[in-house]
């Protein structure tokens, strides 16, 4: 079995100094481009045989939504008068009260700055949700191309729809209503070029599918849950109806596929899971927020992963993640490989909660009605 250097570049999980020399050093490239080679599949096989993928193509054809009429973009959006009412809110605070701020580039913080921190946070998560959607943009486009079942394929299709809808829907937030774009973090970039670059339509799957997309729902839900403007909770209540319906795409068909897997193929589906699980809790280190704001992003990233507050934050994001993964049986085989890997990471207790291809329809049909109503 491959050690913690051959899968994430470094021996510890924590280890500060690796997780900052991960940087992004193309800030202002417009293009990226990523070397692949993969063979595009196609099946003569038409019959419809996989009954949920059917299903779930049926639901997803009935539930599109058009951006430029189904929000209300006259919505204004007042980013330093929400950042003051967050100020005075216990559930939305930078760092808990058990954090000793004293000593610290904090210390001397006034109004101004902790303004300005709230307003560049939200600029640079709702910048990745952004970027992160492009990159299941190309991943779907991807699994069109390179999956073996028609049902898939057809399935795939209306996703990448739904991927450019939600590129256009934060673009066009950050565009309109907020105060600056952020480049993607370096974090989530590498995650992204890992999975384009593998040619084994079931690594899409697993890397945007389960992995991306399942922490996507996750943080969608607790933004959701937390904001108070209303623009942003209607956009992300009809993007959370699309998301919920992409993950459980991931578990119904990788489900049935992981079953027919040799113990070594799946080691390597376990490690890729571990790998991204990894880059994505350290893409929410926000490290370039924190330089932009002036403060030295290792001191304050020190605070971040030493406030029991911020964890347990970071935490939930993988509770859609880790059931999933037990309903794939990645958990368990080889010796409960990936067990070990997320009870290391703090997120093993997520094992038993509802899995996405379970809970889709729920999450599809709330989303839409509280939608509508708004």
């Amino acid at each position: 079995m491959t050690n913690n250097q051959e899968i994430i570049g470094r021996d510890e999980i924590n280890d500060l100094e690796a997780i900052l020399s991960i940087t992004n050093t193309a800030d202002d490239a417009l293009d990226h481009s990523v070397q692949a080679t993969f063979d595009s599949v196609f099946t003569w096989d038409y019959e419809r045989s996989r009954t949920p993928l059917v299903k779930l193509y049926e639901k997803a054809k009935t539930s599109q939504w058009n951006a430029s009429t189904d929000l209300d973009w006259s919505v204004d959006v007042d980013q330093e008068k929400l950042a003051l009412e967050d100020m005075n809110r216990e559930d939305v605070q930078f760092f808990s009260d058990a954090v000793d701020l004293k000593g610290t580039a904090f210390e001397n913080w006034g109004e101004n700055e902790w303004v300005q921190l709230s307003i560049e946070s939200q600029n640079w998560t709702l910048s990745q949700f952004m970027h992160g959607e492009q990159g299941a943009l190309l991943c779907t486009a991807r699994i069109v191309e390179t999956v073996p079942w028609i049902d898939a394929k057809y399935y795939a299709a209306t996703q990448v729809m739904d991927e450019a809808r939600h590129v256009e829907v934060f673009a066009r937030y950050l565009d309109e209503k907020l105060s600056g774009h952020y480049p993607i973090n370096a974090h989530l970039g590498l995650l992204l070029d890992d999975i384009l670059k593998d040619r084994r339509w079931d690594m899409t799957y697993l890397g945007m599918q389960i992995m991306v997309e399942g922490l996507a729902l996750a943080a969608f839900g607790f933004m959701h849950q937390m904001t108070t403007e209303p623009l942003l909770k209607q956009l992300l209540r009809y993007v959370m109806s699309d998301e919920a319906r992409h993950v459980a795409f991931g578990v119904l068909s990788l489900q049935e596929y992981y079953k027919e897997l040799s113990d070594a193929e799946m080691l390597d589906r376990q490690e890729f899971a571990f790998e991204a699980a990894v880059r994505m809790r350290d893409r929410f280190l926000s490290q370039e927020v924190w330089g932009r704001m002036g403060v030295d992003v290792k001191d304050a990233i020190k605070l971040v992963m030493a406030d029991e507050g911020r964890q347990m934050f970071q935490n939930i994001l993988f509770s859609k993640i880790v059931p999933n993964c037990k309903k794939l049986g990645l958990l368990e085989r080889n010796d409960a490989w990936l067990r070990k890997r997320f009870t290391e990471l703090g997120v093993i207790q997520f094992e038993d909660w509802v899995d996405t291809g379970e809970e889709y329809v729920m999450l599809d049909e709330v989303a839409k009605d509280r939608a509508v109503a708004s």
